[in-house]
């Protein structure tokens, strides 16, 4: 601790989370585009109030596509790590980040508990996301750096992720020359 009381704040909480979310990824990499195309059938049938537009949006994103939009959101969430790093876990981009992370954690658990079985990224959300981000999130209290998390911080950190989410596969469309599934 320094004479503050505050600890410092090692590169492993903030560039931990581009290798947290590194090792969350390569699991996507390996069972997104093949997941898809075994489960859509299943899931149009258990979900027939899903519009038909996000069904073919969904199995139409192929393994290049998904390679692309990953190595974009790479782009996004190791200039959050450095922008924690240079700051002592103190800029907002990479708490929101690491918040955003946590939260996109907790959604691939619910999407595994809708579809009542395994779905890409539920084997390391509890395993690597989820105690990452608490270790993190912890490690930054404990230094005086971590900003309040109201609900509306929730809120951005959900939005950030979306938002990152639909700009990275926008990009990786516009690089690999795939479209957008165009409703009928």
């Amino acid at each position: 601790m320094n004479s503050s009381g505050d600890e410092a704040i090692e590169g492993a909480v903030t560039l931990g989370l581009l290798a947290a979310w590194a090792l969350h990824d390569l699991e996507e990499l390996a069972t997104v585009p093949g997941w898809w195309r075994r489960n859509l059938p299943a899931l149009r049938e258990r979900y027939p109030g899903v519009p038909e537009a996000v069904w073919r949006r969904a199995g139409s994103v192929d393994g290049r596509e998904f390679a692309v939009a990953v190595g974009t959101m790479a782009a996004v969430v190791a200039s959050a790590s450095v922008a924690g790093r240079l700051t002592g876990g103190r800029s907002a981009t990479y708490q929101t980040a690491l918040n955003a992370f946590g939260l996109h954690g907790l959604v691939h658990l619910a999407q595994a508990g809708l579809v009542r079985g395994y779905t890409p990224g539920a084997a390391t959300s509890p395993l690597i996301v989820v105690p990452f981000t608490l270790w993190a999130r912890h490690r930054l209290r404990r230094a005086g750096v971590l900003r309040a998390t109201r609900p509306r911080d929730l809120a951005v950190g959900l939005g950030f992720a979306g938002a990152v989410t639909v700009g990275a596969h926008a990009v990786a469309r516009r690089l690999t020359g795939t479209t957008a599934a165009r409703p009928r």
